[in-house]
């Protein structure tokens, strides 16, 4: 799961990068609404954490092009401004959470998952595929109640598939799901496919009733068996 922090003070957006990093996500932040607009119309996020008092304007510009634009990517604001008129219009548009400041980073990473549970799972904490379960909290994945061991990106591989299961995900936009700024990295998209073969083999093993199908020279897409 991918999530883009918006906040302009640094030692809060560190301590809130290194707490979701625990918790197994992929981070990207971004310091003011300039750095912001760059980043969501290039990517998308599960789940953005945006400050409302930014240097170079006022964060719910931010929210409004996200919600004209129709991007539906998950919204939760921090901020200082604990008023109920910044909740309220924070709220009506579109926002999905308000996180006043100060916080416990045990409650951010709570409201994160929460809102990633409503807008990928449909509120569900365990995501059941014919015999395979996933819990995407604790990040396992089970097959016949036995535990597949996957890496971390064959994990959030697999989710990102079981979260379009009904699409075809194109393989762009899986690699920057998974890599996000360092998309690079992916060097021309063949680690990814390595780490889908290798996914694959363990699914096969375990005798899943998921298949993972390739669409040649689009992508793929996550069938039942």
């Amino acid at each position: 799961m991918k999530i883009l922090i918006i906040e302009d003070e640094i030692d809060m957006l560190e301590n809130m990068k290194q707490s979701l990093e625990k918790e197994g996500f992929l981070v990207e932040t971004a310091p003011n609404k300039q750095s912001a607009f760059s980043k969501i119309g290039i990517y998308n996020y599960d789940c953005i954490l945006l400050d409302i008092g930014l240097p170079d304007g006022n964060g719910l510009d931010i929210l409004k092009e996200l919600k004209n634009n129709g991007i539906n990517d998950g919204v939760i604001i921090v901020s200082a401004k604990d008023s109920l008129d910044d909740k309220l219009k924070g709220l009506n548009l579109g926002a999905d959470d308000y996180l006043p400041k100060p916080f416990h980073m045990a409650e951010l990473n709570a409201r994160v998952k929460a809102v990633l549970r409503r807008k990928n799972f449909e509120g569900n904490k365990n995501i059941e595929i014919g015999n395979l379960i996933a819990n995407p909290e604790e990040r396992t994945v089970m097959v016949n109640n036995i535990k597949v061991d996957l890496n971390r990106k064959e994990l959030d591989i697999l989710l990102y598939l079981i979260a379009n299961k009904n699409r075809l995900v194109n393989k762009t936009a899986l690699a920057e799901h998974v890599w996000g700024d360092h998309i690079d990295q992916a060097d021309n998209f063949e680690f990814i496919y390595s780490q889908i073969k290798n996914l694959r083999k363990k699914l096969t093993i375990h005798k899943s009733d998921i298949e993972i199908k390739s669409v040649y020279g689009i992508g793929y897409r996550l069938d039942i068996l």
